[in-house]
């Protein structure tokens, strides 16, 4: 499935980009935009989830390292908390489930029987 074209890519980040390096960073943001939607992504795409891929392959080739930041007197570099190879934010995690219809929060869901569960005593006083 084309999550964008690499004229799109080229547009966004504004530089002369290889088809190749084009090709790497579409398939690097598909595994990541799988690897947290899963099979939910429509053709069409649902609305929402170009404009993330889009700023994920552009983040991948404008900042493969990860750097976060940096300073020329004394050196210093600073990388993103341990995240090495395609990580996504957490807003980029929040649109993209918010798109095809995941909840973006924690739940509990308990699938139990019934016969099962524990039996919950609520205190309160009398």
């Amino acid at each position: 499935m084309l999550l964008f074209t690499a004229t799109e890519l080229r547009t966004l980040t504004r530089q002369p980009l290889t088809d190749a390096q084009c090709e790497l960073a579409h398939e690097l943001t598909d595994d990541a935009i799988r690897g947290e939607v899963g099979d939910r992504l429509t053709n069409p795409l649902q609305p929402g989830v170009k404009t993330v891929a889009l700023m994920i392959a552009a983040r991948i080739l404008t900042n493969p390292g990860g750097l976060r930041s940096e300073q020329a007197g004394g050196m210093l570099q600073t990388y993103a908390d341990s995240e090495t190879g395609v990580v996504l934010s957490s807003d980029e995690r929040r649109r993209l489930r918010r798109s095809v219809g995941l909840s973006a929060g924690a739940s509990m869901l308990d699938i139990a029987p019934v016969e099962q569960c524990s039996r919950v005593t609520v205190w309160r006083p009398v």
